[in-house]
């Protein structure tokens, strides 16, 4: 059920919160799940990753059946550490990811633009999120990211390049803590980018050198401006709570509480 679906009563159905599996980042997938399922999230987002179970079709059903949380979304094997996962063929890994998307019923594929010496698939990238689009029934969401900087100045790590206010894509994924250590004001970014924003991170940064993914509200990103301005549009996009628990496990529970309510609140219109 889509934000701008009705219920069975004809009212209006609540935006979709899931949770990715990074949030509680280092456990294993199934942490995820059960932490969704007791918290009241409406789905998981599954990062593939060194996780077995991450890669797992049948493993990831059987833990959606038995918390009765859904995959809503895949995170493509395209982050630095993540480089080895099914291959050494970018292409090849993308359509791997599309296909295990399909099996779990997930309907976005979210994916990092191609790094600077990833020459050949970078030169090809928007032309081929397009294509992959068009060749499988899931969504392609390229997610904004941000400059390195080293020594004081700005490296750029990612090429055809890490803002999306420059490329064309069809569909995005607008991460709010990688908005901050950009330093771009994530109300702009959608204002340009407008109906190309067909998921979110749901998170927040301070705007420092690190990518921070702090607890939505924490940050200085207007969070819940841009989740009101969404949900006053009719937007049927994901939401997914992605944030960095792993120096703070005591309170991981009430982080992830308090950002599924912080979404619900202002997905509804405050």
């Amino acid at each position: 059920m889509t934000a701008s679906a009705s219920s069975s009563d004809g009212s209006p159905a609540r935006s979709l919160v899931g949770l990715a599996t990074t949030s509680v980042y280092p456990e294993p997938a199934e942490e995820a799940f059960r932490q969704a399922a007791e918290l009241g999230y409406d789905g998981v987002e599954v990062m593939v990753w060194s996780d077995p179970v991450s890669r797992d079709a049948d493993a990831l059903l059987r833990l959606a059946a038995t918390y009765e949380v859904p995959v809503m979304s895949v995170h493509a094997p395209t982050l630095l550490l993540t480089q080895g996962v099914w291959g050494r063929d970018n292409w090849a890994r993308l359509v791997r990811t599309a296909e295990h998307a399909e099996a779990l019923g997930a309907s976005t594929v979210v994916v990092h633009p191609p790094f600077r010496w990833q020459r050949t698939y970078g030169a090809g990238f928007e032309e081929g999120i397009e294509a992959l689009g068009e060749e499988h029934h899931c969504t392609f969401a390229v997610e904004n990211m941000f400059p390195w900087r080293v020594g004081g100045r700005d490296v750029q790590a990612y090429a055809p390049g890490w803002d999306l206010l420059d490329h064309g894509y069809a569909h995005c994924t607008l991460d709010f803590s990688h908005a901050a250590t950009a330093r771009q004001d994530s109300m702009q970014l959608l204002d340009v980018l407008g109906e190309r924003v067909r998921h979110l991170h749901l998170t927040d940064g301070s705007g420092s050198l690190l990518d921070e993914h702090l607890v939505p509200g924490e940050g200085t990103q207007p969070v819940a401006e841009v989740l009101e301005k969404l949900a006053a549009g009719g937007w049927d996009g994901h939401t997914v709570v992605e944030i960095n628990t792993r120096r703070d496990k005591a309170n991981r529970v009430d982080a992830l509480e308090r950002s599924l309510a912080f979404a619900r609140r202002h997905l509804s219109g405050g």
